[in-house]
């Protein structure tokens, strides 16, 4: 394919004739650049601005599964590493801009359900991730996604993501010291020192940097909060002194293949892998196609371009993760970040990939980071989160009220599958004495189902 010379432009001033270097071309022609309307220096660009605004993850993933008991260099270490695999998959074969990472909200299920809720070990709770990805697998292979889609409605769909977003911003409060428990009123605000001082700077200053549109602003958030965490924890006292370990190390693999994929094959566990196949599932797909509709990435049908493909990598991703020592790994909706700069194809996620790996390197010097400097990402995360709320049908009763309950739910149970067991068991309750016990479709009626057993068997 011979590139536009608008194209060459951007490409290349290798060559004095003004063509296209060899390397170059090729990119072109792989990819796809010039065809989607781009250029080989607008895909780089994109790259790069969809790991800024990602790059947070980390820090913040590492800090979350270490709550779950797995060490923070090597919860770093499996971050990176499936970051890296997964992005480039995405880019190699699914060929789209999307970023594919250790997700929010299936790490927080992870580590406070999974693990400090419901009592398993970090290993089991692994091979639940392990067989959550091999179901996904299958289902993606088997192209079965229109039908499990129409069997969840809408807003049920839209209020687990604003769930998850409300319970991970009630973590980042959490983790800071904002707020803390209280036998009177069962949750109160924190003491007003050092960690509480230092997180609500930092809180405000992330805001700003969001609202002035900085790139990488939750990174630069982490980063100034961890900056203040050393002289106020030295002036005022605290748990928040940041002391300096070194620069790098080696990668940290003493979580790889510590996974515990037979001891997940437990029935009461069964719950728990549905919801995390069912989280990530619907993830992928409202990513998906919400990249595909802000950046016309559709094929000839309407529908989001090379959708089985970019399934499929987000299952296998989702299933490698738990050996490499980590939650899932899915979509990322920062990908946007990216679009908006003009990427269109596979080089971007290519180009993200590439930038991660330097960071297998940095685990001294990110674990510098304390917890009271990832928490402002957290609370910023979670409103990112709760975008859907507007999209839920709120005059129609028999919608609103499954989908407050899963909401709300969350963070009040400290548990993101009671929320969805909770939002699923009402829906079903509603239609049957409603006279409307055909809105229930069979994928329904097993969701149902396994959130009883779920019920039943961990309360």
């Amino acid at each position: 394919m011979e590139p536009s010379s608008s194209s060459l432009a951007d490409k290349s001033a290798a060559r004095p004739d003004g063509q296209a270097s060899g390397s170059a071309n090729w990119l072109d022609h792989y990819f796809g650049v010039t065809r989607r309307g781009s250029s080989l220096r607008t895909e780089f660009l994109a790259g790069i601005a969809t790991f800024l605004a990602a790059m947070y993850i980390i820090v913040v993933n590492p800090a979350i599964l270490s709550d779950a008991g797995i060490p923070f260099s090597a919860a770093l270490s499996a971050t990176v590493l499936i970051s890296f695999m997964s992005s480039l998959a995405m880019g190699l074969y699914a060929r789209n801009p999307i970023l594919v990472a250790p997700g929010m909200g299936m790490n927080a299920l992870f580590t406070y359900t999974l693990v400090q809720g419901a009592g398993l070990s970090w290993e089991v709770a692994l091979g639940c991730v392990f067989w959550s990805g091999v179901l996904f697998a299958t289902l993606a292979m088997f192209n079965v996604r229109k039908a499990i889609i129409e069997a969840i409605p809408p807003s049920l769909r839209y209020a687990i993501t604003c769930g998850i977003g409300l319970f991970i911003t009630f973590i980042g409060f959490k983790n800071a010291g904002f707020i803390v428990g209280s036998d009177a009123t069962l949750v109160s605000l924190g003491n007003m020192d050092a960690s509480m001082v230092t997180f609500f700077i930092g809180m405000m200053a992330t805001a700003i940097m969001v609202i002035l549109r900085f790139n990488g602003a939750l990174i630069l958030g982490i980063a100034l909060t961890t900056l203040l965490a050393s002289p106020m924890g030295r002036l005022w006292g605290g748990d928040v002194v940041v002391e300096w370990s070194g620069l790098a190390a080696w990668p940290d693999f003493s979580a790889v293949m510590q996974v515990d994929i037979w001891g997940a094959l437990k029935v009461a566990y069964l719950p728990f892998i549905f919801v995390m196949l069912f989280t990530n599932f619907f993830d992928a797909l409202s990513c998906f196609m919400a990249l595909s509709e802000s950046a016309d990435l559709k094929d000839k049908d309407g529908n989001p371009r090379n959708l089985k493909r970019s399934m499929t990598v987000d299952a296998f991703a989702s299933m490698i993760a738990a050996p490499l020592g980590t939650s899932a790994a899915q979509t990322f909706i920062e990908s946007g970040a990216g679009v908006a700069q003009g990427g269109r194809t596979g080089l971007v996620a290519v180009t993200i990939a590439f930038l991660f790996l330097p960071f297998l390197f940095l685990s001294p010097l990110l674990s510098l980071v304390p917890g009271i400097a990832t928490a402002p990402a957290l609370v910023l995360v979670g409103l990112f989160m709760l975008a859907p709320i507007s999209k839920i049908e709120w005059a129609k009763f028999d919608q609103a009220f499954p989908a407050f309950l899963a909401i709300i739910l969350m963070p009040l149970t400290y548990s993101i599958t009671l929320g969805i067991a909770f939002g699923f068991l009402s829906f079903v309750v509603i239609k049957i004495f409603t006279g409307r016990i055909t809105d229930i479709k069979p994928a329904m009626w097993v969701s149902a189902a396994l959130s009883v057993v779920m019920l039943v068997t961990t309360h």
